[in-house]
């Protein structure tokens, strides 16, 4: 059955935009779907700080639809934005595409290797994708399609047409502020705004203002392609346009009512779509907060000029990353969702943003905390299904698990991340091996496939493969360590007996476990079943020691996987063998 979002819950985040934006669109367009929207730029690999983008409006979007409301939800393909720069890290890439600089994203070449007709393909590609196994539905329109298709021209001639009062709305935060830093890692930097602040024509500054006066359209030129223009004059009535270009020379003069092989600029362009879609939900970015922003701008133009309402929208905060390793990535170290879709399945990733707000960060983990953050996520779905989960993460855990149409795809039996990781380090991808450790680990309740623990598997192991070094994985010793065994004291030695003794009665994981933290117990005096609270302090540091020990027998090391695992891993045979003192 599925898990009902406990819609009524003041800490779930989802459910109280969900109600201002039914209420608001029924204010605005009674009767009709409410739409929320996103906007990406595939000027390159779209990250996870740009996934905060899709992920809010579709949770709201996915919570209106289970309420029974009919919803869209528009991703905008920032298509049609030029190409700025060569990105760094980019595989099959390299200077000779800056002569594509101020050309539109869908006019410059895909990297080489790719399957793609462009640029903009090549990385819209890899965001459709994610966004399938996320189970986000959506309505994506690309700009280029918009604005070469003439869609917009009756909104392009409107905008010229009232240049001036776009222009006095612009004037009012035309100051000598320095343009907003650009932000590193995964802060959700909007690639407009980013190009709005720092001017993309040759002799206009960054909204259109040239010395022939102020022109909310940029063409692309007719002889180089690119966005090098500038707007020497225009005529409302005939729609006559003149520009030339600052790249190559050329120049010509054409009706802008049949014309279309430009766009507006960014802060004219953004309301102009609000009004046409008629957007009730949108969040952006920190970068949008500023004065002169194109979110607050573009709140007076929408309505003076467009005749149409600013979306109700968060600002959503900074999505960091823990510790992704430079191997696994050839995009100059931004991961994007399809690389965590690689080390973690869509339920967890779709969690990580559903249960904080938009305005709280978060890290997304590459690293060992990937292990805690599943140990958490478990838990959670143990306390869900037994009815003791307060009721915003119960609202979180169903949004991650499932959406209106249902439920995702899941692991039919999730054992621990960690556990599968571990034994996907030891057996190298081995399946034989695999499904021996793992069926051993419950000898009650044997693992029949490995299908049963996939795809969460399969997320173990790449994260293996990809994010641990090959200095940090485990390799079990081909031969005892004599030398070290002959070392061993009395104790030492004794303890190695007390485990091999009872291998064979505690041969499964929590038997192991037992057996493991119980030598040092019984060789101090005490029961194996005794509690911290009644063992001395001393007990811990014995016990590390003798873990630390097994550790440099096994795997040459002073850590590794957890000990009950790596011995179900290693074997009683092998086990046997390379502790045999």
């Amino acid at each position: 059955m599925p898990i009902v979002a406990q819609s009524t819950e003041t800490t779930d985040w989802v459910s109280r935009y969900a109600d201002e934006v039914i209420e608001e669109s029924e204010r605005r367009a009674p009767g009709k779907p409410v739409v929320v929207a996103s906007g990406l730029s595939p000027s390159g690999p779209i990250h996870l700080g740009n996934l905060r983008e899709v992920m809010t409006p579709h949770l709201v979007a996915d919570e209106i639809r289970r309420r029974g409301h009919q919803v869209r939800h528009l991703i905008s393909w920032d298509d049609y934005d030029r190409y700025r720069k060569v990105p760094n890290g980019v595989a099959g890439v390299d200077e000779s595409w800056a002569e594509h600089i101020g050309r539109p994203l869908t006019a410059v070449p895909a990297p080489k290797g790719s399957a793609h007709p462009s640029w903009a393909e090549h990385f819209k590609a890899a965001m459709i994708d994610a966004l399938a196994e996320l189970g986000v539905e959506f309505d994506g329109i690309s700009q280029t399609e918009q604005y070469t298709g003439g869609v917009y021209r009756e909104q392009v001639l409107h905008a010229m047409k009232h240049r001036g009062d776009i222009d006095a709305i612009l004037d009012q935060y035309r100051t000598k502020k320095a343009p907003p830093k650009k932000q590193q890692g995964q802060k959700p930097v909007d690639e407009a705004e980013l190009e709005a602040a720092e001017g993309s024509g040759a002799a206009a500054d960054d909204d259109g203002k040239g010395s022939a006066g102020y022109f909310p359209y940029k063409p692309y030129c007719g002889g180089c392609g690119k966005d090098l223009t500038t707007v020497t004059a225009y005529d409302d009535d005939t729609t006559e346009l003149t520009y030339t270009c600052g790249a190559c020379g050329f120049s010509e003069t054409v009706r802008l009512s049949e014309f279309n092989r430009g766009k507006l600029v960014w802060k004219v362009d953004w309301p102009m779509r609000w009004a046409y879609e008629g957007v009730v939900f949108e969040p952006s970015g920190v970068d949008h907060s500023s004065p002169g922003s194109s979110f607050q701008v573009g709140g007076q133009i929408v309505g003076s000029i467009f005749g149409g309402k600013q979306p109700i929208g968060p600002m959503y905060a900074f999505v960091g990353i823990s510790g992704m390793a430079k191997m696994s990535s050839s995009r100059g170290g931004v991961p994007t969702p399809g690389d965590a879709l690689k080390i973690m399945e869509p339920q967890l990733l779709r969690w990580l943003y559903a249960r904080r707000r938009p305005n709280q960060s978060f890290k997304i983990a590459f690293d060992q905390e990937i292990q805690r953050l599943y140990d958490e996520w478990d838990k959670l779905a143990a306390k869900v299904a037994d009815g003791s989960a307060l009721p915003g993460d119960v609202a979180a855990y169903a949004r991650a698990v499932g959406t209106a149409a249902g439920e995702l795809p899941g692991t039919p039996r999730p054992m621990a991340y960690r556990t599968l990781a571990s034994v996907a380090d030891i057996t190298a991808g081995a399946e034989d091996q695999t499904l021996r450790i793992l069926s051993e680990l419950d000898p009650a309740n044997p693992l029949p496939s490995l299908d049963e623990v996939r795809p969460r598997l399969d997320k173990a192991e790449a994260w293996i493969n990809t994010q641990v070094p090959a200095d940090q994985r485990t390799v079990v010793r081909e031969e005892p360590d004599a030398e070290l065994l002959k070392s061993l004291d009395d104790q030492g030695r004794e303890s190695l007996r007390l485990l091999l003794e009872g291998l064979d009665s505690h041969w499964s994981l929590d038997g192991l476990t037992h057996l493991v933290y119980g030598v040092p117990k019984v060789q101090a005096g005490f029961p194996a079943d005794a509690t911290p609270k009644e063992l001395p302090a001393e007990i811990k540091v014995a016990q590390r020691t003798f873990f630390a020990l097994l550790y440099h027998l096994l795997v040459g090391r002073d850590t590794g996987p957890r000990l009950p695992t790596l011995l179900l891993a290693v074997g009683q045979d092998r086990v046997r063998k390379l502790l045999a003192a």
